[in-house]
């Protein structure tokens, strides 16, 4: 269904709104990006900030008035390891309830999604695709702490617990939304791979890097969706590029530059028959989406897209393997600030798939 999925200069969202009220972003979704939908993060809510969101599952997880972190020395600690494992494995053959599973999200911390499925039960008829997102590997090992404040990155059994539950709620969401009779796409968010390489990350190696994205990824192209990787900030795009990612979505506003460092990965990528997701719509600084206008994006774009094609890729190929996107997910903006970025995501994408 995915194989020869072609984005035709599509808008998409990343994931985030500054919003309270989660039937008010569907409707915002539905009226800015029709063509395919998301589910709606609103980080006003404890509970929906991008890591909180999918700890539920976690063994030895342990959620105080100020922080959540993995209690590895509770009393209880080990058999909730078992248990997680006998919950994978029934997961994988197919034995768990999808809607008690521990592999599930959760009404109570993504509402978004459930708001999202009630909305398409509604249209009349299926949208071009459906998009659900999840934090990646790298961001959620290195932010979630032990009860010592260590990152669980560097366990490698707790960095194989989550990926294995990152991978399997990845899972559970493609299922829940392959049932709407349309293509699936799945990002994973990836903000603390900027982080990789610095000093901070030093001892986390490209090769475990590479283990936690083919394990996430393939659990995504076995129900046969397709997987996004997403990086708010600059990153080593070779990782990404040559990962089995359908998708690489970047903040080509701010550092296409830097993407460009890697053109012939690019041209691989691209030849491959994979997708750039362009982040062209400014959601970093306010005086950004103040100024810019859909023109002028929309110039940026072409400038920028004539820098990929000189190694010999087809303009008209480019535009068929691109989505339109925020640079960024909004949650943090001014509502206002939101609005315009949401206005021009729709207008960029409409003018550049006129050229289509």
């Amino acid at each position: 269904m995915t194989k020869h999925f072609q984005a035709n200069a599509l808008p998409l969202l990343i994931g985030s709104l500054p919003m309270g009220d989660h039937e008010k972003a569907a409707e915002t979704v539905f009226q800015y990006t029709p063509e395919i939908p998301i589910w709606i993060q609103l980080p006003v809510y404890r509970e929906e900030g991008m890591i909180f969101q999918f700890l539920p599952g976690m063994p030895g997880l342990t959620v105080t008035e100020d922080k959540a972190f993995i209690n590895t020395a509770g009393e209880k600690f080990h058999e909730e390891m078992l248990q997680f494992y006998e919950d994978y494995m029934a997961d994988i053959e197919g034995k768990s309830d999808p809607l008690h599973s521990r592999f599930a999200l959760k009404p109570d911390t993504a509402k978004g999604f459930f708001t999202l499925k009630e909305h398409l039960k509604k249209a009349s008829e299926p949208p071009v695709a459906v998009k659900g997102q999840i934090t990646g590997p790298v961001t959620f090992g290195t932010s979630v702490k032990n009860q010592s404040g260590m990152a669980i990155f560097y366990d490698t059994q707790l960095r194989d617990v989550s990926v294995k539950l990152l991978a399997q709620k990845a899972r559970w969401q493609v299922k829940q939304l392959k049932t709407f009779g349309c293509p699936v796409i799945i990002f994973f968010d990836e903000p603390g791979l900027a982080g990789f390489g610095s000093s901070e990350f030093i001892s986390i190696s490209y090769d475990e890097v590479a283990a936690c994205f083919e394990e996430v990824i393939a659990a995504v192209h076995a129900e046969g969706a397709l997987a996004g990787i997403h990086v708010c900030a600059n990153a080593d795009w070779s990782l990404i590029l040559e990962s089995a990612a359908d998708i690489v979505s970047f903040d080509a506003y701010s550092f296409f530059d830097k993407f460009m460092l890697y053109p012939k990965a690019i041209k691989t990528f691209l030849e491959s028959g994979r997708i750039i997701a362009w982040g062209i719509v400014p959601t970093l600084h306010p005086e950004d989406i103040e100024r810019e206008t859909a023109d002028a994006l929309v110039r940026q774009w072409e400038e920028k897209a004539a820098q990929i094609e000189s190694p010999g890729i087809d303009k008209s190929l480019i535009l068929r393997q691109s989505f339109i996107t925020p640079s960024c997910g909004m949650g943090s903006l001014k509502p206002e600030h939101a609005a315009k970025a949401l206005m021009l995501t729709k207008e960029v994408s409409a003018r550049l798939r006129n050229k289509v």
